[in-house]
C-alpha cells in the first residue's frame, strides 16, 4: 500500500507529523510511505527510518506534481490542508485525509478573543486522518532522529559543560515569539549552570550580546551548527529554555524537561510540547486582553508594548531552573 504523506513545513510542525508516519508505518502491513515537503527541510525526513520515499518541492509545484503523478498511490494523508496540498490532490485523484486545522477556531481567538479550540493537541488532530485506515496512537510520542555524522559530542565542550548544561533556545521565526535578550541576560546571571545558547544565523548577534553581558559559563552556538547538530545539543542538555520554535518539538521528542516561554501564541492552539518530561512547564504573561494577536506572529508588537514578553517573570524562570537542573 502506498501512501503519500504531505506536509510542506516548517520544522516544528513536520516534527508533530511523525506519530502519523511512525503509526502508519508500523501498523498497515506493507505500507510504503512517501512524504513531501520543501526542500530546505529535506534533512528532517531522510534521517527518518518510517519514511521509504521523500519527494521534495522546490518552488515549481508543476513539476512536483509531474514526480508524485508517476507513482501509483492508494491514499493521501494531507498535513498540510492548503492551496499546493489541494493542487496535488487534485492531480492524483485518490483517495485523500486531510487535517482539520481549525482556522475558524483559531480566527475567533486571535481577533474575537472567543477560545472555541478543542482540548486536543495538533499531534491528535494530524492522527484523526488516518483514523479511518484503522490506525491509533501508539503513545510513543515524537520522534527525531539524528544522523551519526551529525552528532554533537560531549568531548568537543569544555570541561564544566561535559558534567551537564543547560540549552537556552533564542531562536523563533516570528520576533513577537522571542524571549527579549535582556530577559536572556536577567535569567542567566542568576543561574550557576552552564549555558548553551541555540538559534539560526539570525541570532548570533543577539547570542554574542547575551555573552557579552554574561562573561562566562555560556557559549553562543546560534548560526554555528546544523539543525542536527543543535537537536544534539538538546538531546545531551539537562534542561532545555525555549520559544514556542521548532527545537522546542524536537525537546519534546527527546522527553527533554522544557521550559518554554509563551509570547503571542498561546497554548490553546495545541502546540504544547507533546508528551515532554512530566516536570515540563510554561511560562506566559496572564490576562493580557492583546494576547493572543496572532497564530502564528509578527516582525513586531503591534501594541507596541510587547507586553507578553516584556513582562515575563523571570523569577519564576529562575526558581524552576534550580529546581529541576539536578533532578531527574
Amino acid at each position: 500500500m502506498n501512501i503519500l504523506v504531505i506536509r510542506f513545513s516548517s520544522i516544528g510542525d513536520i516534527v508533530l507529523t511523525t506519530p502519523v508516519v511512525r503509526c502508519v508505518k508500523k501498523q498497515i502491513a506493507d505500507a510504503e510511505i512517501h512524504f513531501v515537503t520543501k526542500h530546505k527541510y529535506a534533512s528532517l525526513a531522510t534521517s527518518n527510518p518510517y519514511i521509504d520515499q521523500i519527494h521534495l518541492f522546490k518552488d515549481n509545484l508543476n513539476e512536483l506534481i509531474r514526480e508524485l503523478s508517476q507513482m501509483k498511490f492508494d491514499y493521501i494523508i494531507d498535513l498540510q490542508n492548503n492551496y499546493r496540498s489541494a493542487r496535488i490532490k487534485q492531480a492524483l485523484g485518490v483517495k485523500s485525509f486531510s487535517v482539520d486545522k481549525l482556522n475558524i477556531r483559531k480566527w475567533l481567538l486571535v481577533w474575537l478573543k472567543i477560545n472555541r479550540m478543542p482540548a486536543l493537541h495538533m499531534v491528535d488532530r494530524n492522527l484523526a486522518t488516518v483514523a479511518a485506515l484503522g490506525v491509533k496512537n501508539d503513545g510513543a510520542g515524537l520522534d527525531f532522529f539524528v544522523p551519526s555524522d551529525e552528532e554533537f559530542h560531549l568531548n568537543d565542550l569544555p570541561g564544566h559543560f561535559k558534567q551537564g548544561y543547560i540549552a537556552f533556545v533564542i531562536a523563533a521565526t516570528w520576533a513577537t515569539k522571542k524571549l527579549p535578550v535582556g530577559k536572556i541576560v536577567q535569567i542567566c546571571q542568576n543561574i550557576d549552570y552552564p549555558v548553551i545558547i541555540l538559534g539560526g544565523k539570525d541570532e548570533f548577534t543577539e547570542g554574542e550580546e547575551i555573552c557579552s553581558a554574561i562573561k562566562g559559563n555560556i557559549l553562543n552556538f546560534a548560526g554555528k551548527l546544523t539543525l542536527n547538530q543543535s537537536a544534539s545539543v538538546v538531546k545531551n542538555a539537562r534542561i532545555v529554555l525555549t520559544n514556542d520554535t521548532g527545537l522546542m518539538h524536537i525537546a519534546a521528542a527527546f522527553k527533554k524537561k522544557i521550559l518554554v516561554f509563551w509570547g503571542n501564541t498561546v497554548p490553546a492552539f495545541g502546540m504544547v510540547p507533546y508528551q515532554p518530561h512530566p516536570k515540563s512547564a510554561g511560562l506566559e504573561v496572564e490576562n493580557l486582553k492583546c494576547r493572543p494577536c496572532s497564530k502564528l506572529g509578527h516582525t513586531r508588537c503591534p501594541k507596541k508594548h510587547f507586553k507578553c514578553m516584556n513582562e515575563m517573570n523571570t523569577d519564576k524562570a529562575i526558581a524552576w531552573i534550580n529546581q529541576n537542573f539536578d533532578e531527574k
